[in-house]
């Protein structure tokens, strides 16, 4: 069994919460990690006033032992400082590009409220603080995961670098989790004028996986490729239309010689010459490092609002406003980076099985000398073909 998490609570319920079962023991924790990702969920230029409230931190309630994993279920919080769920005004005017009506003819309510505290992303507090444990639990393994802005509305970053040193640096310097500093500004000046117009922004934002070992995921079954169970991670949090693996939506435009990456002889195993498929090939790591993308919309609560029809009297109206930041696509480029963990150390730990750390890093090893056996060594440089 791999890993299975499941979480609950409200916008503005007592706490969210998140329970991380399948989590193999000895793994020490590092609680003052967990929490820095949560800030960084919260940073970003361009938040609005819910993150002037919270102040993010993690309390784990089990699952633990002097600070190491026990093996059994890993139960997070992270309380709500604005816990107001049954004192907050009912929403009647469903806002457009939210879950609100959708919900309301789901439920059969007219009171959105009883949808959007679940439906809000608040709900990713949860996701990135049990993301922030399987962050820890690859790190171990050598796998380290980045989450950065690739776009924002219009505005797109130059080159990225493939070092993941350098990456994370240029990431964390920026108010915008971009790892292009002359892109900075120029967002910036974005954000503000649709703040001024009382308007929002999208963009997109990108993770990557280096140092993932091959042989994750698989081909035999089409609802576990890794592709597919990555893809719907990351369309799974909030205001995310679009996912792309690698080249993604360019690929079809060009030609398969301009795609396909071509193997070459490398230290130990074959490599890449290329990662334009993102690291997986038919729904299975190929050693590369894992590239995956979000396209996120923009921000449903707009301060202007948009036309809507009143629930209760039937009326043309305004939707409904509460806090509501001009863009989220650098906290989502954190959520993404926990999604993407939590597959991967899911796909790890279905492919090494083991109940102890010690197990899951015996049968990781095993399998990378098995897979390396494979291929005989490179014939020296100018040798005859055979």
């Amino acid at each position: 069994m791999g890993l299975m998490l499941t979480t609950a609570g409200e916008s503005h319920g007592v706490a969210m919460t998140a329970m991380l079962i399948g989590l193999p023991a000895g793994l020490v924790l590092d609680v003052g990690a967990i929490d820095a990702m949560l800030t960084r969920r919260q940073g970003g230029y361009g938040r609005g006033g819910r993150m002037t409230i919270e102040e993010d931190r993690v309390e784990v309630e089990a699952g633990l032992i002097r600070g190491k994993t026990l093996g059994s279920p890993l139960l997070l919080r992270v309380r709500n400082r604005d816990h107001r769920i049954d004192t907050a005004p009912e929403v009647t005017r469903p806002r457009p590009g939210h879950a609100d009506l959708a919900g309301m003819m789901k439920y059969g309510t007219r009171d959105a409220r009883e949808v959007l505290e679940r439906a809000s992303a608040r709900e990713t507090a949860a996701r990135v603080a049990a993301g922030a444990v399987a962050a820890q639990f690859l790190l171990t393994f050598g796998v380290e995961v980045l989450g950065f802005v690739r776009a924002l509305g219009p505005i797109r970053v130059g080159t990225v670098s493939e070092e993941p040193g350098e990456l994370r640096r240029l990431r964390d310097a920026s108010p915008f989790f971009s790892p292009d500093p002359a892109a900075d500004e120029e967002m910036r000046a974005a954000v503000d004028a649709a703040r001024a117009a009382g308007d929002t922004l999208g963009g997109v934002f990108e993770v990557r996986a280096f140092g993932v070992p091959p042989g994750l995921g698989t081909c035999a079954s089409h609802d576990a490729r890794l592709d597919a169970r990555l893809a719907a991670a990351v369309m799974s949090i909030p205001a995310v239309k679009g996912v792309e693996i690698g080249l993604g939506f360019e690929a079809a435009a060009r030609r398969g010689s301009e795609v396909h990456d071509p193997i070459v002889p490398g230290t130990g195993r074959p490599r890449r010459a290329s990662n334009r498929a993102g690291g997986i090939e038919g729904g299975i790591t190929n050693g590369e490092p894992v590239i995956v993308r979000g396209a996120m919309k923009p921000l449903s609560t707009l301060m202007r609002g948009l036309p809507t029809v009143d629930a209760r009297t039937g009326a043309v109206a305004t939707g409904a406003t509460e806090r509501s930041d001009v863009t989220a696509v650098p906290a989502a480029s954190v959520v993404g980076e926990a999604v993407v963990s939590l597959i991967l150390a899911d796909a790890l730990l279905a492919k090494t099985g083991g109940d102890s750390l010690a197990e899951v890093r015996r049968n990781l090893e095993a399998h990378l000398r098995a897979a390396e056996a494979l291929f005989p060594p490179a014939p020296p440089a100018g040798s005859p073909s055979p």
